[in-house]
């Protein structure tokens, strides 16, 4: 029944098809035929009237120069032979003499007929003594007459009347308008054909392109539907669409993941489960997110706007969040675009195709961006709070500038909650230390949670910060804490212990102040990986998978080996020492010299900063040492890839890599990690893991190293190389499904519950 439908349809298409194609021709036809016809009318009509003045003009030429002394004689003898003359030298039809009406000469017989014309004409030039002109039709011929009043040898008034074929202008005309029609057909069927042959190549053939992308969004056929437009003002249709194909292949899989969990009773969480734990915990009450990147970010492509979503993990953890509740983010404007996009309070739905919630943009100055973010919170905060043996810098201004905008994104959050009842408010990481604090004085009723996404220092490292009271004071204005793991919650209490007149309530991980309470916890982030994703596994044929030697043959490397470390360039995330451990392995097993190559993906950050700088110089100095070092033709050990890389093109070095290695010196999780995990869908792989990354106390299939260690780290490489395919599997199947059980929306809904369980 769907086939005949379908069928009558493309029927239906073409008929229309070829009326459109008719249609247009005859559009055509119409439209080049009314205005050939306008032109040739006028090109006819200038053309008729210059012939008439050449004939009219060449008659009163001969005319002036023969008759001026001219008199009409009584002898015809005599006056046929001036008359022949005249006529014969001047090419006139005939020549008539008029004295009177019963009284005309002529030249020849054939003037016979014309004489009825002229009789009415004479009169009138003998009357007015003025000499005119006309046409007559004579036998369906043109006859041009002139009469010119002249004397007679009796002084009788009388007249003489030249007769001339006019015909050839007629003719003349006809063949213009022949000429021109045959013209205005040759022009009109042109025209015609080659904007047939342009409709066909650029809207009927995109036309049937959007159709195959439509059964292709009805078919799931998501590998048609990547396939770019082939017109560019088709990219917009093109969205729409490929945003609908999304969201059906995403309610699939809803629905199939939904009915795989009933049958089985598992408790995974996914969106939907998130979404309708958060409609129970909220009742209708306003989520707000704060941080300072926003999830998407408007920026300029030519004349065109683009929505792209920065790289940052947090955004990935936290937007499931704010999209289950259609809640608000706020987060400061970094898109060149950002300013064109929002409204007049400064606000934006997103995402571009969904509209899911509302992004308010805070705008800074470059010196607020400059002394809050470049100065306080990354030369002060990051290098304290990761203890990687960078000496955190402390500025008067840069600090006067933090708490500056603290106050402003408090100013916003308050106007945004305001009337809202018991809001809860999700503020992130440690850009906004002292906002908790700012927004519970201003609304007591509100429920304010801190994520702290990086590690926390023991006591003695945070203690050098000259206002490490402003900043605990700030952060314990929350009702909810959390970190990482729970080493860092520790380390968290035992600072508050040592700084603040407080209690520590050990027992439950909470501070009191005065009459608050502030609860800390561990809430390890996660990414978006479900069972769907978990039943994945085997679907690709290993033969069929992008092989390591396909992806390095297009930096024209050849190796059989291949590992991935996927990094922001930072000085915490180990990448000296992750090389020096690439060059010790290939010391101890020469035999992978030529055949085995580490792919760094590295994304500069903070360039602004002369630390990174330096360290963006350091790394790609030392690759370029160790490459020299173990040169050979056509190979190198490390290909270092330095730029901002999506999702997609990342992926394919985590599925064909062998290992994936992260040697973070410090970090509060790294996703990375799991990212890696998740991508390895024939449970094959191996994860070399810093064991001060937080995920080395969930991931505990991962090979855990110290990568201070180089001679431990070196030693991880070969295993991994070298690790049996079953005890992969067996390693990387517990992986996979320990992310599956602590997903991100495991993540936000134990906060959220969390959140909602605190009494103000």
């Amino acid at each position: 029944m769907v086939l005949r439908y379908l069928w009558h349809l493309l029927v239906m298409l073409k008929s229309e098809t070829v009326k459109i194609n008719i249609s247009l021709i005859i559009a055509i036809l119409l439209a080049v035929g009314g205005v050939a016809f306008i032109f040739t009318a006028f090109q006819i009509s200038a053309e008729r009237d210059k012939l008439k003045g050449e004939l009219e003009a060449k008659t009163i030429r001969a005319i002036e120069e023969f008759t001026a002394d001219f008199i009409i004689h009584d002898s015809v003898p005599e006056t046929d032979r001036i008359t022949d003359s005249l006529a014969r030298s001047y090419g006139f039809n005939g020549i008539a003499i008029y004295t009177s009406s019963d009284s005309i000469f002529k030249t020849s017989p054939s003037l016979q007929p014309y004489l009825e014309h002229s009789n009415d004409y004479v009169q009138q030039a003998i009357v007015s003594d003025s000499s005119l002109g006309n046409y007559f039709k004579q036998n369906r011929n043109s006859i041009y007459q002139y009469i010119v009043p002249a004397h007679s040898e009796r002084g009788m008034d009388a007249a003489i009347i030249f007769y001339s074929d006019a015909e050839y202008i007629n003719n003349i005309v006809n063949e213009i308008w022949a000429r021109s029609f045959v013209r205005w057909f040759l022009q009109a069927m042109l025209i015609s054909a080659i904007t047939l042959l342009i409709i066909r190549r650029s809207i009927l053939s995109p036309i049937n392109k959007v159709v195959e992308w439509v059964k292709a969004a009805r078919f799931g056929n998501i590998d048609k539907i990547k396939s770019k437009p082939p017109s560019e003002f088709l990219q917009p249709l093109y969205k729409e669409i490929s945003g609908i194909a999304q969201a059906i292949q995403e309610a699939k899989a809803i629905a199939q993941e939904e009915a795989r969990l009933r049958t089985s009773a598992e408790s995974v969480w996914t969106p939907e489960r998130l979404g309708e734990e958060m409609k129970q915990i909220l009742e209708n009450k306003t989520m707000v997110i704060v941080s300072n990147r926003e999830p998407y970010m408007h920026v300029k492509s030519g004349n065109e706007i683009q929505c792209i979503v920065p790289a940052s993990g947090m955004v990935t953890a936290m937007e499931p969040i704010v999209k289950a509740c259609g809640g608000l983010w706020i987060a400061s404007g970094s898109g060149d675009a950002d300013r064109e996009t929002v409204d007049e309070n400064d606000k934006v739905m997103v995402p571009p195709y969904e509209k899911a919630y509302t992004l308010r943009r805070i705008w800074l100055t470059k010196e607020q961006e400059h002394h809050y973010y470049y100065g306080f919170s990354n030369e002060g905060l990051w290098p304290l709070c990761h203890i990687a043996h960078t000496r955190p810098v402390f500025r008067k201004t840069d600090w006067d500038y933090y708490k500056e905008v603290n106050e402003l994104y408090a100013k916003a959050v308050i106007k945004e909650i305001k009337n809202k009842e018991e809001p809860f408010v999700l503020v992130q990481d440690y850009h906004f230390a002292l906002l908790p604090k700012l927004i519970k004085e201003a609304r007591p009723d509100a429920r304010v949670a801190l994520f702290w996404h990086i590690p926390w220092p023991n006591p003695e490292s945070f203690g050098i910060c000259p206002w490490k009271k402003e900043i605990l004071t700030g952060m314990l204005g929350a009702d909810l804490v959390g970190f990482h793991t729970q080493y860092h919650c520790n380390n968290f209490l035992e600072t508050v212990n040592q700084t603040l007149e407080s209690r520590v309530i050990w027992e439950n991980f909470s501070v009191k102040i005065g009459n608050h309470f502030t609860l800390v916890k561990p809430f390890p982030i996660s990414i978006a990986f479900t069972s769907k994703d978990l039943d994945a596994n085997g679907t690709e044929n290993r033969e069929d998978r992008v092989k390591p030697s396909d992806l390095l043959k297009h930096h024209g490397i050849t190796a059989q080996y291949m590992g991935i470390g996927v990094d922001r360039i930072d000085y915490t995330k180990g990448l000296i020492e992750k090389f020096l451990s690439i060059e010790r392995f290939l010391e101890k097993s020469p035999d992978y010299v030529g055949k085995f190559t580490f792919v760094q993906i590295g994304a500069p950050s903070r360039s602004l900063l002369k630390t990174y700088s330096d360290t963006i110089s350091s790394v790609e100095q030392e690759a370029n040492r160790i490459n020299w070092k173990f040169k050979v033709k056509g190979w190198q050990p490390i290909l270092f890839l330095k730029g901002h890389h999506s999702h997609q093109e990342i992926e394919p070095y985590y599925q064909s890599a062998d290992f994936c290695m992260v040697t973070s010196l410090h970090d509060g999780m790294n996703l990375v990690a799991k990212e890696y995990v998740a991508a390895r869908k024939n449970n094959d792989g191996v994860l070399i893991l810093s064991q001060f990354a937080g995920a080395s106390q969930e991931l505990y299939g991962s090979i855990i190293i110290n990568p201070y260690d180089i001679e431990e780290s070196s030693d991880a490489i070969a295993y991994a190389l070298e690790m049996p395919k079953e005890i992969q599997a067996q390693k990387m199947k517990l992986m996979r499904r320990v992310i599956m059980k602590h997903n991100v929306y495991s993540w936000g809904a134990n906060i959220l519950r969390t959140m909602a369980s605190i009494e103000n």
